[in-house]
């Protein structure tokens, strides 16, 4: 195993993120730390970081080394982006950080800073074009993409914490002042036309579109608090700025979602989200939670494991990575899967779900299993609760909890498992009427290996006029498979209202 730190030192807040990397190649997060330096508001009149921001930054890397220490960190990679690198003295602080810590932090260009964050967007979120801004506290990362390959990007000098700065946005903005923003703002974005993209949605990274996105939830009680690829409106965000526009700190102390450490630069950095959808013409937003740590960590884990930069398929490689942190084999969850597969393909006739939805069997088959390491009785609704909640890049919000739900039936249909309001809010009774057919699909796949010893080589599904049918093809003995396959056929009747026809073709050909 190999211990990893990732160490972000930005204009507004530091972070430290350590993530293990295991033999096999899985991966998970196991510390982070985050602590707010406002670096952006301790640089004087010349242009130089202050004493405050050298006690404060050192402070924090001195905690961050300790951390470090104590998780037996094998690697370390540390950053620094606007404030210390648009400052005159910031390469005295990373020396002095160096010579006090031993840590050794790089400061990143502008345009390093954007291919970055586009690392840890294009690795997490299932979009081929889009525009990306990483709105920090001094300077917004612009980045348009197509076709999963970065096209343009700048970083333009002005985040929430030097804008709030200049334009003295840190309890109200009035209308001149706001004017003055949005024309300053224009100007500045009016140099790179490549950023009309009218069609494109735009992607937000950062603090401030992380806290838009939770108080745009909050505002409409979305029944879960996951960020990533939470997608909203135009228009949302319009009601959203136009009724924020008018408070001061002491009414958004209110604002449910709104943490007070970014009370005083949200009107600033909702301008600047303002401005680029002005500027880009673009009707949707959609919140990324992963950004420049984690296109750091992809960057290094691609190099070290021999994988490719930018993943052809987010979802199988996030998933084949939950399935390498919780399962102790995958023969048998790659041959439920195959299994399953062949019965959605074979049967669609018969189940009639899209075939969008053969991609979110094929989790859940993958997956059915993981929630064992919690308790083996009920380990289909400990799977369930797993796969709800791990990091499955690729899905919608609502694509997660159908894949939840049919890997949670996969030992038979139980609403009892999913009372949680998340699933009462976001799926309705169509959704649950495929997860049903999905279920049973999977739970005679599952029946079909539940010895692990893949004794069923090879099935072929079929369908008559008044039934469906099995062939199983084996060389070995399928008692358990077929006790197990048994005790579904009546659930597979009143599912799909035709029975199911099983045979066994082997050393020697058996009907059940």
């Amino acid at each position: 195993m190999q211990r990893i730190a990732i160490i972000d030192i930005g204009s507004n807040s530091a972070r430290l993120v350590i993530s293990n990397i295991y033999k096999k190649g899985s991966y998970n997060m196991v510390y982070n730390q985050k602590e707010a330096l406002r670096l952006a508001q301790k640089v004087d009149t010349e242009n130089q970081l202050t004493e405050k921001a050298f006690s404060s930054t050192l402070e924090v890397m001195h905690s961050f080394a300790h951390m470090c220490q104590l998780y037996k960190v094998d690697k370390t990679i540390a950053v620094a982006t606007a404030a210390i690198r648009n400052s005159v003295n910031g390469q005295a602080l990373v020396d002095k950080i160096a010579q006090e810590t031993g840590l050794q932090l790089h400061i990143i260009s502008g345009h390093t800073e954007a291919y970055i964050s586009y690392l840890g967007v294009i690795n997490t979120l299932a979009v081929k074009d889009g525009i990306i801004f990483d709105l920090g506290g001094g300077s917004t990362e612009l980045i348009l993409f197509k076709n999963r390959q970065m096209i343009n990007s700048v970083s333009i000098p002005f985040g929430a914490v030097n804008t709030t700065n200049i334009f003295h946005t840190r309890n109200t903005i009035d209308a001149n002042a706001y004017s003055n923003l949005r024309f300053f703002l224009a100007t500045q974005l009016a140099q790179y036309p490549w950023l009309k993209q009218k069609d494109l949605p735009l992607i937000g990274v950062g603090g401030t579109a992380r806290t838009v996105a939770k108080i745009i939830q909050r505002e409409k009680k979305y029944p879960t608090t996951k960020l990533h690829n939470y997608t909203y409106s135009l228009r949302v965000f319009n009601n959203f700025f136009n009724k924020l526009r008018f408070t001061n700190m002491a009414d958004r102390q209110k604002i449910s979602g709104l943490g007070k450490d970014r009370n005083d630069l949200i009107l600033a950095g909702c301008s600047i989200i303002n401005c680029l959808l002005d500027a880009t013409g673009c009707k949707e937003i959609i919140t990324s939670g992963c950004g420049l740590r984690e296109g750091l960590f992809y960057d290094y884990y691609s190099k070290t494991n021999n994988k490719p930069l930018i993943s052809e398929d987010i979802l199988r490689e996030s998933r084949e990575n939950v399935l390498g942190l919780n399962s102790t084999t995958i023969d048998h969850p790659h041959h439920v899967a195959k299994l399953a597969l062949t019965m959605f393909r074979e049967w669609a006739q018969l189940h009639k779900v899209p075939q969008k939805y053969e991609r979110l069997l094929e989790t859940a088959a993958l997956l059915h299993d993981i929630g064992i390491n919690i308790n083996y009785y009920s380990h289909a609704r400990h799977s369930a609760y797993m796969i709800q909640n791990a990091k499955l890049f690729g899905l919608t919000h609502k694509e997660q909890l159908l894949t939840s739900a049919i890997s949670g039936w996969h030992h038979g249909p139980s609403k009892n498992y999913f009372k949680d309001r998340i699933y009462t809010e976001l799926l309705k009774e169509a959704d649950w009427s495929i997860i049903t057919r999905l279920a049973c699909i999977l739970a005679l796949a599952e029946a079909l290996d539940d010895t692990e010893t893949q004794q069923v080589q090879k099935i072929i599904p079929s369908l008559t006029k008044n039934k469906a049918c099995l062939v199983l093809e084996t060389e070995g003995s399928l008692k358990v498979e077929l006790q197990l396959v048994s005790a579904h056929l009546s659930w597979f009747k009143k599912v799909f209202g035709v029975p199911l026809d099983i045979t066994v073709k082997g050393s020697s050909t058996v009907a059940l």
